[in-house]
């Protein structure tokens, strides 16, 4: 049984003494009674050691990163290595994040090189498929999922395979308030399911965690967390507000119950 996977993605919110002050609340709302799930926080850079102590507190939390750069040290003005990240006992890394690609230029290649550096420092990364609007109108979503999946992990190792997180997200539903039905996100998820069978094989692909991120939220979590092939969610304006991320996380517990 895939163990589902919770994680917020902050974005550029929150300086580390919000963080200190958001993680007091976040852990009297949730308590240590959690134990089916795994959760993680990516905050900024700037909040990630801060987390980190308080983390301790709560041993089924793991701290992420939002980005990385691929190679391991040099001169990147403004970039953050993968060993610069393992120092600071982060456990995960976004990559390949819609806004990285739209915002930033990120390419499937340059994906491909950040979960390479991420695997071989041992961080987990978690890969981001999804398509545009335009493209879903276009009625590319399985052209844009299969071409993102198999050059985004283009010479990964099978091995590796269950140390990578994918995350559904469909960009038309980031941040937008708007997210695919329960149906629709289920039905990407099985493609992504179908492919990366292709890929690597139908035993690594069955065992390989798929989340779904896209205005998740708890009024919509537990529909979402129910359908058989999304194992959890990457929550970004939800997760903001410490109460409404804990409810996510009962909501995901209500759908294993």
């Amino acid at each position: 049984m895939r163990k589902k996977i919770i994680a917020a993605n902050w974005k550029m919110n929150l300086t580390h003494t919000e963080a200190e002050s958001y993680f007091a609340t976040f852990l009297s709302e949730i308590g240590q009674v959690v134990n089916d799930l795994e959760i993680v926080i990516i905050p900024a850079f700037t909040a990630i050691p801060a987390l980190i102590s308080a983390s301790e507190k709560m041993p089924i939390l793991r701290i992420g990163a939002q980005n990385m750069h691929w190679e391991k040290s040099g001169a990147f003005t403004g970039e953050v290595s993968a060993a610069m990240l393992r120092a600071l006992y982060v456990k995960y890394v976004i990559v390949g994040h819609s806004e990285r690609r739209t915002l930033f230029g990120e390419t499937d290649e340059i994906v491909n090189r950040k979960v390479a550096a991420a695997l071989e420092a041992g961080l987990r990364p978690i890969f981001c498929v999804g398509e545009t609007l335009q493209e879903r109108d276009g009625g590319q979503v399985e052209e844009v999922l299969r071409r993102q999946l198999s050059k985004g992990l283009a010479g990964v190792a099978q091995k590796d395979l269950l140390e990578i997180v994918v995350a559904y997200e469909p960009c038309w539903a980031i941040g937008t308030g708007r997210s695919a039905t329960p149906a629709e996100a289920q039905q990407s998820h099985s493609f992504i399911r179908t492919v990366l069978s292709e890929l690597f094989g139908s035993p690594a692909a069955e065992r390989i965690r798929i989340q779904y991120g896209g205005s998740v939220k708890p009024e919509n979590a537990e529909d979402l967390m129910r359908q058989k092939d999304i194992d959890g969610a990457l929550v970004g304006g939800a997760s903001l507000d410490p109460r409404s991320f804990a409810g996510i996380i009962w909501r995901t517990e209500a759908a294993l119950a």
